[in-house]
């Protein structure tokens, strides 16, 4: 019980050092457009990062507790892979280094987990036995490096989330690109981008309609009131926030070409405390769920390993990861998701001012008007793929969406030098975090 407590512990200081680490990704725009000081917009990433805790699921959490297999694996694994995370996290952030967190934590995770299966089985295969049926295992089958959707859903795994190293800022820089080719044109007095703003607003609402949970959908209303019940089930909060940012800026570009550039920079100035919200949400809404996922993994190890009995633990405790195929519902006390998204929300108070100063610089310059394209290319991709329970970076997703909006400009506007650096500490964060995690299980094992 004091190994499990300790890694909970440690699970939040990984959390808030994700906030501060992370803190650039939400804020590097508003500060460099001087839309908000320093401080200021700290404190307005921190309250929409805390907010995500009424708008988002657990589908990312529970993605991320999958990373390896729990029944196979022991705390001390876990504890290694956050030893690791925090270690790594902290590297980067002294230089300034925008890596991803999550992928951090994830390689840690599996890195810990691959060290455990090779002290404990060596290179051999083993065998083990399911619900009375023997399975021959590969010492590597302990990480779930692919696994296919269910009904033709979205896969998981590693690879899939190593694959969004790649997707997450590409996507980001598409969308940025196609955002910002759109407010140009909408700023041009024209009677076409206008005509292509109104069928974006006509299929957007259509769209998110189609998205929508109905009350007898819901399984645990929180309201009486029918209405109220759908508004503000969680699932929906989040296909409205879409609606509401595209139908913003949508109704920004029919008045844009009316507007001189005095008043249009600042519309966008105003427009950016809206897409840089959005942003923050999606950031505390995806960087927490990985947290969370790490302590259900946890506390389900405990249960494993310690043999007891799942209803004997306190109610605190009371932690069921879901299972599709056997038809299990997960289940996780308040505390959890209440305590990582505070803890995240604490961490991006705190700043990280030089990764602040590489994403809101030195990729390219940004005003206003890349700021908003950027924020708001980046937030619809983070809950895009929180849709589809990918935990991917956020720091990944704004530094393509920043990339794509100086596309825009020109090739030369964005400091490629700058950039491919970038993707080189991307690439290894996976598998440098891993073989840090192994050697600090090794190290801990011969105390533990």
């Amino acid at each position: 019980m004091t190994l499990l407590i300790v890694i909970i512990v440690l699970a939040l200081i990984f959390d808030y050092i994700n906030g501060f680490h992370d803190a650039a990704n939400a804020i590097a725009t508003v500060v460099a457009t001087k839309v908000l000081t320093p401080f200021q917009a700290v404190v307005w990433a921190a309250f929409f990062n805390f907010l995500a805790y009424w708008v988002f699921g657990l589908g990312v959490a529970n993605t991320v507790a999958k990373t390896a297999e729990t029944s196979e694996i022991n705390l001390t694994v876990i504890l290694a892979g956050v030893v690791a995370a925090i270690v790594w996290n902290l590297i980067t952030w002294w230089q300034g280094i925008p890596s991803s967190s999550s992928h951090t934590l994830i390689g840690g995770f599996a890195g810990a987990a691959l060290a455990h299966a090779i002290a404990v089985h060596g290179f051999a295969d083993y065998t083990i036995v399911e619900e009375g049926v023997a399975h021959t295992r590969h010492w590597y089958n302990i990480v779930s490096w692919y696994k296919a959707g269910k009904d033709g859903g979205m896969p998981s795994g590693v690879f899939i989330i190593a694959a969004f190293i790649v997707l997450a800022p590409l996507l980001g820089a598409l969308i940025s690109y196609l955002i910002s080719i759109w407010l140009l044109n909408a700023s041009k007095k024209s009677i076409f981008p206008k005509i292509f703003t109104l069928s974006l607003m006509v299929l957007t609402i259509w769209f998110v309609q189609g998205q929508m949970v109905n009350y007898a959908d819901i399984e645990k209303p929180r309201f009486d009131s029918h209405f109220w019940s759908v508004v503000f089930e969680s699932h929906n909060i989040k296909w409205f926030l879409v609606a509401f940012i595209i139908l913003t800026v949508s109704l920004f570009c029919l008045i844009f070409s009316s507007l001189n550039l005095h008043q249009a920079t600042a519309w966008l100035k105003k427009m950016q405390l809206l897409s840089s919200a959005a942003f923050s949400l999606g950031h505390g809404g995806n960087d927490s769920q990985k947290v969370m996922g790490i302590i259900a993994a946890a506390v389900a190890v405990y249960i494993h390993t310690s043999g007891v009995d799942i209803i004997t633990l306190p109610d605190w405790l009371q932690v069921v990861l879901p299972d599709d195929d056997k038809g299990i519902k997960g289940a996780m006390p308040g505390w959890i998701p209440l305590a990582c998204y505070t803890a995240i929300a604490v961490g991006t108070l705190s700043g990280g001012w030089k990764i602040v100063k590489t994403m809101g610089s030195k990729i390219t310059k940004v005003t206003s008007f890349e700021g908003v394209a950027a924020e708001t290319a980046g937030a619809l991709t983070l809950y895009f793929t929180e849709h589809f329970k990918v935990p991917v970076s956020t720091t990944h997703t704004i530094t393509g969406s920043i990339i794509g909006v100086g596309l825009t400009k020109r090739v030369s506007a964005v400091r490629w030098g700058m950039t491919v650096s970038l993707l080189w500490a991307w690439v290894l964060t996976i598998p440098i975090s891993a073989i840090l995690a192994g050697l600090v299980y090794y190290a801990l094992s011969l105390f533990l």
